[in-house]
């Protein structure tokens, strides 16, 4: 065992590891990459998994549909071309062949009631809707990547924990063998602090390949190998969040964009409303006497505005829906804004708070039961209860920060935190 792990030099290498940032004070090798792999920041960690976006392509590939469905719309009615041959048989006088009558028409259906503008207008709205739900889809992923980043943050902090906890408990067998061996304790004494050295070497290892896991789970979001390291201090390094402010997001404007393609499709209920007659002219030969005459005609639907007042009935109910989906959206966003926010308040103090007024004192309850140990004046277990204090405590501000991190993705994804570096992958794929 290393001297640097017996007694008072113990209560100094506590002291260095009390903030946990700083992985060479425990006296092991980082539990990251190497130091020579470069660290990896959140603003990185987002713009790599931006770049390789599984669902871009399917955006893409929507957006493209409804461009097409805008030029669609904007298509009028195709005229048609008639045919008829009447008289070609029969019976009696139209036996023969040459009281054939044809026809020749030219059919077009003339659309009224702005029918054409309303159909594009509703496409419009509807390449809209499906541009922003693209951009909440990236959105989405992105706070996925950012979970993931705190995930792997939290995890490395957990090594720290389980580092410090091994190292004690070396340091603690170290000085039970040889209260062992001078006969001040007795053999179990010396094989339960081999126990515990031997759990504590466990947790280090379970925490070890927790470690690696959250980061290759981080790196599977760009199809990378976790050859990073992870920079600490933005894990501990937590002030609370100022007010955000309360602005639009895509999600709102998503449903804004429905609310329009509702109110399009009632322009469009209203158009159909509206008859559209059909006109047709053409050309007549008569077989008999081989004489031509000009044919025109047409039709016009009855009952157009009757039949069609369900669908108006029906868009006018979805347009209503969708203004108040967005009054509801609203006020449940800026509730959980609110709630969000006031957590994070209360996660960041209480971090600060385990940092300042519970490990200087667990850390002077170290130092002071180590020395007593050393001469005799205090049991194994006193020791083994001050440090498991003090790693708990160290534990819990790992865990009120993993909390913290996480709420600070939901609360970036609610603010559209990360919006502009959606935008420009988006733009940089078309």
């Amino acid at each position: 065992m290393h001297p640097l792990l017996r007694g008072p030099r113990l209560a100094g290498l506590l002291i260095a590891a009390a903030a946990l940032p700083a992985a060479p004070a425990l006296g092991q090798a980082p539990a990251v990459a190497p130091a020579a792999q470069p660290h990896l920041s959140l603003a990185d960690a987002l713009a790599r998994a931006a770049g390789v976006d599984p669902s871009a392509g399917a955006s893409s590939a929507r957006r493209a549909a409804a461009v097409a469905a805008v030029r669609q719309a904007g298509v009028r009615p195709m005229p048609s071309l008639g045919l008829e041959v009447e008289n070609f048989a029969g019976t009696g006088a139209y036996a023969l062949v040459d009281r054939t009558e044809t026809s020749l028409s030219y059919e077009r259906a003339l659309e009224r009631g702005d029918k054409r503008e309303a159909r594009t207008g509703q496409a419009r709205a509807e390449l809209d809707v499906a541009r922003l739900r693209g951009e909440v889809r990236r959105l989405d992923f992105v706070r996925d990547v950012q979970t993931a980043y705190a995930e792997a943050l939290a995890t490395e902090a957990e090594l720290l924990v389980a580092e410090a906890r091994l190292i004690a408990a070396h340091a603690a067998q170290r000085d039970i063998a040889r209260r062992v061996k001078s006969a001040r304790d007795p053999l179990f004494a010396g094989s339960r602090a081999e126990a515990q050295t031997a759990q504590a070497e466990i947790a280090r290892d379970r925490a070890r390949e927790a470690a690696r896991m959250a980061r290759a789970a981080l790196a599977a979001f760009w199809n990378g190998a976790p050859d990073f390291a992870l920079r600490l201090d933005d894990f501990f390094s937590v002030t609370p969040p100022a007010e955000p402010p309360i602005a639009d997001t895509p999600d709102l404007a998503l449903l804004e964009a429905e609310r329009d393609v509702a109110v399009a499709a009632v322009r469009v209920a209203q158009s159909r409303s509206v008859a559209d007659p059909t006109l047709r002219g053409g050309l007549r030969h008569f077989g008999q006497g081989n004489e031509v005459a000009l044919v025109v005609g047409g039709s016009f639907p009855l009952g157009a505005r009757g039949a069609n007042r369900a669908n108006l009935d029906r868009a006018q109910a979805e347009r209503i829906a969708a203004e108040q989906e967005i009054a509801a959206a609203r006020i449940a966003r800026e509730r959980e804004i609110v709630r969000l926010t006031a957590r994070l308040r209360a996660l960041a103090l209480e971090s600060e708070r385990i940092r300042t007024e519970v490990i200087p004192p667990a850390i002077r309850t170290v130092e002071q039961v180590s020395a007593g140990f050393n001469r005799g004046g205090f049991e194994y277990l006193d020791v083994t209860e001050a440090q498991r204090a003090l790693a708990d405590a160290r534990a819990r501000r790992v865990e009120v920060l993993r909390d913290y991190h996480a709420g600070l993705a939901a609360l970036d994804r609610l603010t559209g935190k990360h919006r502009a570096l959606v935008a420009i992958n988006s733009e940089e794929r078309r």
